[in-house]
């Protein structure tokens, strides 16, 4: 594979719920520096860099990014469709993966595969791929237009959230900008995607307990959803209130000694210590129709 892989890490200072979260310390570093040292170990990247907005607020991050030697695109804030598309045109991506910055404990391997799904290099053997489509598409030897670890509510989720990758082609993203109009699609980025998908077909068999399943939007594109099981997707890993960033820093305690901590290291961990996980059991995760009411209009 050829093709310039970027990962755009989507970053901004204002936060509804807990403003400049993306900066908090935890063990001694910033959220974002963890998420860049976790993405950093994917080997499937050929490039990262942190898509902030114009607004003067960030102009901290650009700054911090400027520190660490990591490339940052500034652009729209409400408009994050635009950001990312912008900075997937100024970096010549050929393959997107969208990230965000409040999930300290992504886990590389996860990002791998989810980008192995995508490209139809992991599990072939047991990924059922749409054969007609609608419309007028053109064959193409990458199985999917979209592929994700999860889709957000209202559909279902069998990986904890925080762990979140979705990754699409430019010529999808790029068509994405151009037709989606409504303020959700332009804030969330790719609902536009895969909103209406319907799978239809579901992988036989698992491999290590991973499974795919596939299916095809109304608007013709093809998505490829990576599952687990057993399903972990009640848990909560982001941070995006008080309660996120406590539970973060008592997992980074606990893995003081061991840096290269993976996710499944966590589930042990909670299994250990039940109780861990109900520090942000309440708290509400947003859905792709949920839009920040302070930028609507902008």
């Amino acid at each position: 594979m050829s093709d310039h892989i970027l990962a755009i890490i989507q970053a901004r200072m204002s936060s509804s719920r807990l403003p400049g979260k993306v900066l908090q310390d935890v063990a001694g570093k910033p959220i974002i520096h963890h998420m860049l040292d976790r993405v950093q170990n994917a080997k499937s990247l050929d490039g990262i860099v942190v898509a902030t907005t114009t607004d003067p607020s960030d102009d901290v991050l650009e700054n911090f990014c400027k520190q660490l030697a990591v490339p940052c695109f500034r652009g729209n804030l409400p408009d994050v469709l635009d950001r990312c598309y912008q900075a997937a045109t100024n970096f010549q991506a050929d393959v997107i993966v969208r990230l965000t910055a409040d999930c300290p404990l992504i886990d590389p391997e996860v990002l791998d595969l989810t980008m192995a799904v995508f490209l139809g290099q992991s599990l072939l053997n047991v990924m059922p791929i749409p054969s007609q489509l609608p419309g007028n598409h053109s064959p193409v030897t990458i199985p999917f237009d979209f592929a994700a670890n999860r889709l957000p509510p209202p559909w279902k989720r069998t990986l904890p959230i925080g762990l979140d990758v979705e990754v699409c082609s430019f010529e999808s993203l790029q068509h994405a900008w151009k037709a989606a109009h409504e303020t959700y699609q332009r804030e969330h980025v790719m609902p536009y995607l895969y909103e209406g998908v319907s799978f239809e077909a579901s992988s036989p068999s698992q491999h290590q307990g991973w499974y795919i399943d596939s299916g095809v939007t109304p608007r013709g594109f093809r998505i490829g959803l990576l599952n687990h099981i057993p399903d972990y997707g009640s848990l909560r890993w982001t941070v995006d209130t008080p309660a996120d960033l406590d539970f973060v820093r008592q997992v980074y305690a606990r893995f003081e000694h061991q840096p290269g901590f993976g996710w499944k290291d966590i589930i042990n961990l909670l299994e250990k210590e039940p109780g861990l996980a109900s520090i942000n059991a309440d708290v509400k995760h947003k859905s792709a129709f949920d839009i920040d009411q302070r930028t609507e209009g902008h």
